[in-house]
């Protein structure tokens, strides 16, 4: 095969990461070549298996160094950004990751001549009072100022074999008697299932979405915080009791949480400001098509997925008896 015959290149930032690795799948299966770049490129071998011997190739990049990431992107037909931090620790804030990087990102594909998909989130507002919110909301900003023709997904909360909510408060009822409700439990969202959000990724690669555009990834249901709770101890079979935790005392745990060294914080004051506002689809993206079921993806139901990953979280683990609680 000649140079000219060879595959579209995509290169794929973030792609060791929990919606990264469904985003390779994706594009391996659909034949490109793919470049994963990544801080680690030694602990991300466990995607090769994902494509045909040499599809998948990897690359050092640290989005906090500029050099890195415009020799990530060099040679690419396609740039997809799957990087964003739940919460910041050490130098990895959310200013230096989700905003700088972005626009690095950006810059760096407009330099090349490639195109870019941008993965972000609802609830991205340049404005809002969440720095995770306004970092997200920046970086689609600096995004479409630098590469116009830019896809933007913004999916609400990912559910997956790896996701960091279902399977968060999963391993918490293995040892608390009991599970909080920030805010009440009000809050609505709208699980979507991680490889639907890649197949939209996968979509945007292949020029089948409007360039320009802004699309919301939601799944078939909008849930409350509580609603999500009830389900995941029904799936593992659990009965815990859901205590409502002001966002008051929960913005305070979160900060006395955050102070402990080298533990993930069980939940930070900047997640408890995201939680005072719901994380669905807009009716704005499903009046103009810009949703999974206007690409034409049929979203996958949350209660046809987490029983399959969510099994370990069972007293006796997959052998316990249905109908049977702890």
């Amino acid at each position: 095969m000649t140079l000219a015959n060879l595959p579209p290149l995509v290169t794929v930032f973030g792609g060791s990461g929990f919606v990264g690795r469904h985003v390779v799948r994706a594009l391996a299966r659909r034949g490109y070549r793919i470049r994963v770049a990544v801080r680690r490129p030694d602990l991300a071998g466990f995607l090769q298996p994902l494509g045909n011997v040499g599809q998948i190739s990897f690359v050092q990049a640290n989005l906090r160094f500029r050099k890195s990431v415009d020799r990530a992107v060099e040679g690419s037909d396609h740039v997809v950004n799957c990087v964003g931090i739940l919460f910041e620790s050490g130098r990895n804030t959310f200013d230096s990751v989700q905003e700088f990087g972005a626009r690095a990102i950006a810059e760096a594909t407009r330099a090349a001549g490639a195109t870019l998909t941008h993965v972000s989130a609802i609830g991205a507002d340049a404005n809002s009072q969440s720095i995770y919110a306004r970092t997200k909301g920046r970086a689609e900003q600096a995004i479409l100022s630098t590469v116009p023709s830019a896809v933007i997904l913004r999916p609400s909360i990912v559910f997956g074999p790896e996701d960091g909510f279902f399977n968060k408060f999963a391993d918490m009822s293995r040892f608390f008697p009991a599970l909080p409700l920030v805010g009440g439990g009000h809050t609505k969202f709208q699980p979507v299932y991680v490889t639907d959000v890649a197949e939209a990724v996968a979509n945007a690669v292949d020029g089948k979405l409007s360039a320009g555009s802004v699309y919301e990834l939601g799944g078939p249901e909008v849930m409350s915080f509580r609603d999500c709770l009830e389900t995941m101890l029904a799936v593992i079979d659990r009965k815990r009791p859901l205590v409502s935790l002001p966002f008051g005392i929960a913005s305070l745990m979160g900060s006395v949480a955050s102070l402990v060294p080298f533990i993930t914080p069980p939940i930070t004051p900047d997640q408890v400001t995201l939680l005072k506002s719901d994380n669905v689809v807009s009716a704005d993206a499903i009046a103009h098509g810009r949703t999974l079921d206007g690409m034409g993806i049929k979203p996958t139901a949350l209660e046809a997925i987490l029983p399959s990953y969510l099994v370990r979280y069972r007293p006796q683990g997959q052998y316990t008896r249905s109908g049977r609680a702890a």
